[in-house]
């Protein structure tokens, strides 16, 4: 068949992926979807069920710390565009395993602009690579102000810091060579198929478990949370519609202490399991703050708001609530990860191919 587009999604097979991935091939059929992802104990794909056997999706166990792996997939692919999403995330991860983000954030970043510029030639037009960040990579608020496009980097973390360096890279590509290039900086993601070392799902599951939840300090760290959804509705706007060279911040406009999301999280919980209101809220154990743990993230997303008319979905709390529908009625999705057994996935589906 001949596609409109090829493009490449890496790290398709985690959680804001995933996501993504779906849209772009129920929504874009003209398009081959192209999912290149390690399959590190965050890829899972299960998550990737529904659209695994459809004709616009390719999925490729891809390292992009590899610069013949990722060479050879523009070889034989010719990609048109680049949704780069693979990425070490977790910043508790970071500080203990800092070299892992080093190579997988800056290098594995390096080895795909390398391949497109060679793959694309000058030949620009056409041609986008989109690359996902994170608002932590502009550091810390106080109690008042946001993150906009032109807030001065300041990363705290060894994950912000990684994040940081590649999208100066990215950046630099651009202006050294002409490569055309968006980025993008985003809130705290929630929603179905989350890695579950993940505040929100993690909470889920304890309560469930009857496990204690773990809280930072006293909880008073604060978050702006974005609904998986609206973010691949935001990435999809943006490949299409945004202009390159330009970066887009999305957010949810929805900041929560940690804390009071946590009591939130069991009363809503607490109901679905059918126990007394905020039963569960005594299994909140404080513990050790995490090292250089920012206080405040807060986004400005009305530039994003006003060129391509996105919004995020204004109901939180009632997103939350399916959210916790989706945790408590996918226990066995929930179980494989958290037993491993997921990883036997890739293995049964596609070993021997």
């Amino acid at each position: 068949m001949n596609y409109r587009k090829k493009i490449l999604i890496t790290g398709g097979a985690g959680f804001i992926g995933s996501h993504v991935v779906r849209r772009f091939v129920n929504n874009h059929p003209d398009y081959l979807i192209v999912n290149a992802d390690k399959l590190t104990y965050a890829g899972n794909l299960e998550n990737l069920k529904d659209v695994e056997s459809k004709n616009n999706y390719l999925f490729s166990k891809t390292d992009i710390v590899s610069k013949e792996s990722v060479t050879g997939l523009f070889n034989k692919h010719e990609f048109d565009g680049v949704i780069h999403l693979a990425a070490e995330s977790h910043v508790d991860r970071s500080i203990s395993s800092p070299d892992e983000f080093v190579f997988t954030n800056i290098v594995g970043t390096v080895n795909l602009l390398n391949a497109a510029l060679h793959s694309w030639k000058d030949a620009f037009e056409d041609k986008l690579f989109y690359h996902i960040s994170t608002d932590e990579v502009y550091g810390s608020l106080g109690s008042e102000g946001t993150f906009t496009e032109e807030t001065p980097y300041d990363p705290k973390s060894p994950y912000s810091a990684s994040k940081a360096s590649s999208d100066h890279m990215v950046r630099a590509y651009n202006h050294t060579f002409g490569i055309p290039v968006i980025i993008s900086n985003c809130s705290n993601n929630y929603g179905p198929n989350q890695f579950p070392e993940k505040l929100i799902p993690l909470v889920i599951s304890n309560i469930k478990n009857n496990k204690p939840i773990p809280v930072y300090g006293r909880g008073e760290n604060v978050r702006d949370w974005l609904c998986v959804k609206d973010h691949a509705l935001a990435i999809d706007l943006i490949y299409h519609r945004g202009r390159s060279g330009e970066t887009y911040n999305i957010g949810g406009n929805n900041e929560w202490k940690n804390i009071d999301l946590i009591r939130l999280l069991c009363r809503i919980t607490d109901k679905k399991l059918g126990r007394s209101p905020g039963s569960s809220e005594k299994l909140i154990s404080f513990v050790k703050d995490r090292p250089g743990h920012d206080l405040r993230y807060s986004i400005d997303s009305s530039k994003l708001q006003k060129e391509l008319g996105w919004e995020p979905a204004p109901d939180f709390e009632a997103l939350l609530e399916n959210t916790v529908d989706w945790y408590l009625s996918n226990s066995s999705w929930l179980e494989n990860v958290l037993s491993g057994d997921y990883e036997k996935y890739y293995d049964s589906m596609y070993s021997g191919r």
